[in-house]
């Protein structure tokens, strides 16, 4: 009896151990294929950004990285006490939260609106992605000519409509630059975040809507109950990518403003410092900082989107 226990209990331990075998080879395989990635990955964002934090302790220059000495903290408590530096942490922030904000509104109405059955969606939705396809330099530039003073249509089209007396100098005025280059990110970025929300809602299970509209329920209330709950995580998906694009954006702001003041983020000022001031050591804290800031605010989002999942999942 004891030699049939034995036995039974050795064969029914065997499929776990076949499963804890197998998931072990899958392990081994997984990482197998993600290692070259990792290297690549090491190699042209770790190593940089090991330098950029290394540097950031030095007084190196652009043109004297070899003769740099230790100055410890002192970049960073330069750069605490620099009121350009905080007035490009207030630009960014302020570019950071409308932008995306209103990117994130429009971009769940323009979803709602594709994912109705309109004739001719699908060439709707090609179209939409248009601004999307466009390299950011180049809608920048474009936008430039448009929003010029002098001879760009925004102005000429807005002095037809007798909106405004006078030309406006929509890149000049420290109060309007900051408008225009929200409005520029705003029509580049939208559609990706409608491309996302249009790829929930498409998932969306008819049944709840069916029951719902049976048990009486509006559209007001059927949005707020099902489809804004069903499609939060691509919406958080989206404001993540979207807010790390923000927080980091040089691209448009420098195309449009160039070193101005009134618009300069964090990025532009740090590559101000790196180029064309050749202070590698205070340019690097900069940078450093930067990193620093985008690396918490998407921990701050991922975990508020997991405590929300949490929360929804021991209510139902």
């Amino acid at each position: 009896m004891a030699d049939a226990g034995s036995a039974s209990g050795a064969a029914s331990s065997t499929p776990w151990a076949k499963q804890l075998s197998l998931a072990a080879r899958r392990r081994r395989t997984a990482w197998l294929f993600l290692m070259p990635m990792l290297l690549v990955l090491a190699a042209v964002a770790a190593w940089p950004l090991f330098r950029t934090i290394a540097f950031s302790f030095t007084d190196a220059y652009l043109s004297d990285l070899s003769g740099w000495q230790f100055v410890g903290l002192d970049n960073y408590l330069y750069l605490a006490q620099d009121p350009q530096w905080w007035r490009a942490v207030g630009n960014t922030v302020i570019f950071t939260v409308v932008s995306v904000g209103l990117e994130t509104l429009l971009g769940l109405v323009i979803a709602l609106t594709l994912n109705a059955h309109l004739p001719g969606r699908g060439l709707l939705r090609a179209a939409v992605l248009i601004p999307w396809a466009i390299p950011t330099v180049v809608s920048a530039k474009m936008w430039a000519w448009m929003l010029n003073d002098l001879y760009g249509v925004v102005n000429a089209v807005l002095l037809a409509l007798g909106l405004i007396a006078e030309p406006w100098a929509w890149l000049g005025d420290p109060v309007l630059s900051m408008a225009a280059v929200i409005a520029v990110d705003v029509w580049k970025a939208t559609p990706f975040v409608a491309l996302l929300a249009l790829a929930a809602l498409q998932v969306l299970p008819q049944q709840l809507y069916e029951a719902a509209r049976i048990d009486g329920a509006g559209a007001v209330r059927i949005f707020f109950s099902i489809t804004l709950p069903l499609i939060r995580p691509a919406l958080l998906v989206a404001v993540i990518f979207r807010g790390l694009d923000a927080l980091r954006v040089f691209d448009v702001i420098y195309v449009l403003t160039g070193n101005s003041a009134a618009t300069a983020s964090m990025s532009v000022y740090a590559r101000q410092q790196l180029v064309e001031f050749q202070d590698v050591g205070y340019g690097s804290a900069a940078t450093t900082c930067l990193f620093l800031v985008a690396a918490l605010v998407t921990a701050l989002l991922v975990t508020a989107g997991r405590v929300n999942v949490g929360q929804r999942s021991a209510a139902t």
